[in-house]
């Protein structure tokens, strides 16, 4: 194996781990409401679309998706899996499965399960969303399901007073 090729290899595997810490950065941000991380997570350019949930064309609007997003869900936990990423060039595209547990003011616990479809693309060397559309394959309200300890205690809307 030559040096060209042992370097070609070395940036897949580079940017494979760049892609993976931007589905993890995404998951934590909605989680932690860390506008900041989200907003490192995208090109200006790119666009999120959550159907049922929210679209946005760009950064910016992606970000204020985001706050209204925190205001009726202001506990999130998302699990993200099998990410099957394809890299070509300074272009990824990809599939990640998703399932989450949100807590909504007016619903209460649900489950929200599905598949993203990503794209990501590698500008000035730094490797961001592009897209990201979610398919949503299931909400299900948790009827009576609230959390008994821990540091995200909140009320099931299910449960009186």
């Amino acid at each position: 194996m030559n040096i060209k090729a042992l370097a070609a290899r070395l940036d897949h595997l580079e940017s494979r781990s760049a892609i993976e810490t931007l589905i993890s950065a995404y998951a934590n941000a909605f989680d932690r409401l860390d506008a900041d991380l989200l907003q490192q997570i995208w090109h200006q350019d790119s666009t999120l679309d959550l159907p049922g949930f929210g679209s946005a064309q760009s950064r910016d609007e992606i970000l204020r998706m985001a706050e209204q997003s925190w205001q009726q869900m202001p506990h999130m936990h998302h699990w993200m899996a099998n990410p099957l990423i394809q890299i070509d060039g300074d272009s990824a595209a990809g599939t990640v499965a998703a399932n989450c547990l949100f807590h909504d003011i007016e619903q209460g616990p649900v489950q929200v399960s599905g598949l993203y479809y990503d794209r990501f693309e590698r500008r000035d060397g730094e490797w961001r969303f592009v897209s990201r559309r979610f398919e949503l394959h299931f909400l299900t309200p948790l009827k009576d399901w609230a959390p008994v300890a821990g540091s995200e205690l909140f009320k099931s809307a299910s449960i009186p007073d």
